[in-house]
C-alpha cells in the first residue's frame, strides 16, 4: 500500500467499562443499576456490539500494513506519522476529537453499531473498512476538507476545534471579559462564549438557537440559516454565541452573536483572576487556562480535518 506504513485504529470505552472502573466488577455494576431500575441489558448489549465491531475491524485492517491500536485518552499525546491512515470506531465525538490531532491525515470514521448511533461523521461499517483503506491507499478516496476553529491565546498557546470552542469561566460563575468583534468592543459579563465550525452548527449551536427561537417565538438570524440548519463542513467562516449576556454599569450585551467571516477574528481578553477557560468539542479535560492578562483570538485555522467520505 503505496505510502502508508501504519493504521492508526482509535477506540473509546464502552459505557459498560465506564461502570466496571467505578464498580469494579461486572456483577457489582448490574447489581447498581437494577436496584436503580436501570435497563443494564442495554449496557451489557452496546460492549458486546462494539466488541464484535472491534474484532471485525481487526480482520478488515489486514491489508498488509501495521496496525496499532490506541484510546481514546491517548490521542492528545500520540505522535501521528505522515505515513498513518486514521481510522476512529464512532462515535461521532470520537472522530471529532481525533481530526485535531492527526494533522493532514485520512481520517475513515467507523460506525460501530448503526442501529445505535446516527454516524453523521461515521460513513463506514466495519465490513467496508478494507474498501476505505483501499481507497485511500490508491489515492481513489473522496475527502471532505473540514473547516477547524482555531484559539490562539498572547501567550503563544492554541487549541483547536472540529466542532466548537467554549471561552469561560470553569464553574458556573460569571465569565468576566472584553469582546472585540470587528470595530465594536465591549465589557461582558455572561456564561461564556461559543464559537461554532459549519460542522459544529447542528451540535451546540444549533441548541442555543432552538432555545433563544423556543423564548421569543422569534427565528435564528438569517446568516445561520432555518432553525436546525448547518452551514456548510467546508465553509471558511464561523459562528459565535454570548450565552446569557448580563447588562449592568459594568457590563454590556451589544455584542451577542455573528458571523466569523474567512479572513476575520474574534478577540477576547479575559477579566477573571482565576478560573477562566477555553475548551474545544465538549473535552473540559483538555483546557487553556483563560485568566487575567491573556487575550484569545479566535479564527478558521489554516488546517483541515481530512474525513474519508468514499
Amino acid at each position: 500500500m503505496s505510502g502508508f506504513e501504519k493504521i492508526v485504529v482509535v477506540t473509546r470505552r464502552t459505557r459498560l467499562e465506564g461502570l466496571i472502573q467505578r464498580f469494579n466488577t461486572v456483577s457489582q455494576a448490574r447489581f447498581y443499576n437494577q436496584q436503580a431500575g436501570v435497563d443494564f441489558d442495554d449496557y451489557q448489549n452496546e460492549h458486546d456490539a462494539y466488541q464484535r465491531a472491534l474484532e471485525q475491524v481487526r480482520l478488515n485492517c489486514d491489508v498488509g500494513l501495521k496496525t496499532h491500536f490506541i484510546d481514546r485518552d491517548l490521542v492528545s499525546t500520540y505522535l501521528f506519522a505522515p505515513t498513518d491512515i486514521v481510522v476512529a470506531v464512532g462515535q461521532d465525538g470520537l472522530v471529532a476529537n481525533t481530526a485535531k490531532y492527526i494533522g493532514k491525515q485520512p481520517l475513515i470514521g467507523v460506525n460501530p453499531e448503526p442501529g445505535r448511533f446516527d454516524g453523521v461523521l461515521l460513513p463506514f461499517t466495519p465490513e467496508r473498512l478494507t474498501n476505505a483503506l483501499e481507497n485511500v491507499s490508491n489515492g481513489k478516496a473522496k475527502f471532505r476538507r473540514v473547516t477547524l476553529a482555531v484559539a490562539v491565546l498572547s501567550d503563544g498557546q492554541r487549541l483547536l476545534a472540529f466542532n466548537d470552542l467554549f471561552i469561560g469561566a470553569k464553574t458556573h460563575v460569571s465569565a468576566r471579559y472584553k469582546i472585540r468583534y470587528g470595530k465594536q468592543s465591549e465589557d461582558h459579563s455572561s456564561s461564556g462564549v461559543l464559537i461554532s465550525t459549519g460542522a459544529g452548527s447542528t451540535g451546540w449551536l444549533s441548541s442555543m438557537f432552538n432555545m433563544a427561537a423556543g423564548l421569543t417565538g422569534g427565528s435564528v438570524p438569517k446568516s445561520v440559516g432555518k432553525r436546525n440548519q448547518r452551514f456548510d463542513w467546508e465553509s471558511p467562516d464561523l459562528y459565535f454565541v454570548v450565552r446569557e449576556p448580563f447588562a449592568s454599569r459594568q457590563s454590556q450585551c451589544g455584542i451577542v452573536c455573528g458571523p466569523i467571516a474567512g479572513g476575520q477574528s474574534l478577540h477576547l481578553e479575559s477579566s477573571m483572576p482565576l478560573g477562566g477557560v477555553i475548551f474545544s468539542d465538549g473535552v473540559e479535560a483538555h483546557y487553556l487556562g483563560f485568566n487575567s492578562g491573556v487575550t484569545a483570538t479566535i479564527r478558521a485555522a489554516e488546517e483541515r480535518a481530512h474525513l474519508v467520505i468514499a
